[in-house]
């Protein structure tokens, strides 16, 4: 199962970097409309081949029927409430007939907003700015490989060329993780090696301020954390270290000069694509 979901990850990456690489120079608020386009496509196609349509459209007329009722007869109580009742139990109808297509819909949702969550949930590194790189290990890890001086693990990190670190490592033994502080010289996309015990394992680090994938944390591998976290291939899940993290900023997307989250602005544009574009499709929603 970790090895047919690290695929579809790996898969995903891919689509999703090519498809953003040409906005990567633009405002962020540009390539989520041409995602969040395709999108309301995508969820238009799937809504339509997963639900009754000729159902929908009937117990909407019946909705309709039940608010012109209510309009017409407001001076006559019975009629009233049968018209509330029927609006009522025509709504829970609707309901369960827009389920299905839900239950269809949640899994691709589910992939594609932590694929987009690594594009737009997180600032570049600025350089001369300081930022903070954490490893973890796992609770056993002096089993997998042996402690160094005063019982620390046997970590080091291979700092490229336009990346300084500039305090030794902290060790923080009740988290079991080592600290370091680093300094990006210049702009540019990087891997720092970890070394621990005779093995290396690498962290990707984006200092820029174009719209790229960036990982702040690198997990170990686990089913959920590969459902959550794509941006990069997962550790050794037999390994000694748990997650390896860069301390990216937080972002937000610029809408007309109103800061709001990108989950947001996501939502709020394809629910209004898939509106919009309902019609041209031949979908009732």
């Amino acid at each position: 199962m970790l090895s047919i979901m690290s695929s579809i990850d790996a898969v995903l990456r891919a689509l999703v970097d090519g498809l953003l690489f040409p906005f990567r120079t633009m405002p962020p608020l540009v390539g989520l409309v041409v995602v969040s386009v395709l999108a309301s496509m995508g969820m238009l196609l799937v809504y339509k081949a997963t639900s009754n349509q000729r159902k929908l459209a009937a117990v909407k007329d019946q909705i309709t029927a039940g608010l012109f009722e209510i309009r017409l007869f407001n001076d006559d109580l019975r009629a009233l409430f049968r018209s509330q009742f029927e609006i009522l139990r025509n709504n829970f109808t609707y309901l369960g007939l827009s389920l299905v297509p839900m239950v269809w819909l949640i899994v691709p949702f589910v992939l594609v907003v932590a694929q987009l969550h690594h594009h737009y949930a997180f600032g570049g590194l600025e350089p001369g700015k300081r930022v903070l790189f954490e490893v973890a290990l796992v609770d056993d890890w002096s089993t997998k490989v042996p402690a160094g001086e005063e019982g620390r693990p046997p970590l080091s990190l291979e700092v490229p060329d336009g990346l300084t670190a500039d305090s030794p490592p902290v060790w923080i033994p009740s988290l079991n993780e080592v600290t370091w502080r680093l300094t990006p010289e210049r702009e540019g996309t990087y891997a720092i090696g970890v070394r621990v015990g005779g093995e290396s394992y690498e962290k990707s680090i984006e200092v820029t301020d174009r719209v790229v994938r960036r990982a702040p944390t690198r997990f170990a591998a686990d089913f959920w954390k590969l459902l959550l976290y794509p941006a990069e291939s997962p550790l050794p899940a037999d390994g000694a270290l748990r997650a390896v993290s860069v301390g990216y900023p937080p972002a937000v997307i610029d809408v007309f000069g109103v800061h709001v989250d990108w989950l947001v602005a996501f939502l709020v544009l394809s629910i209004a694509f898939a509106f919009g574009l309902r019609n041209r499709f031949g979908v009732t929603i």
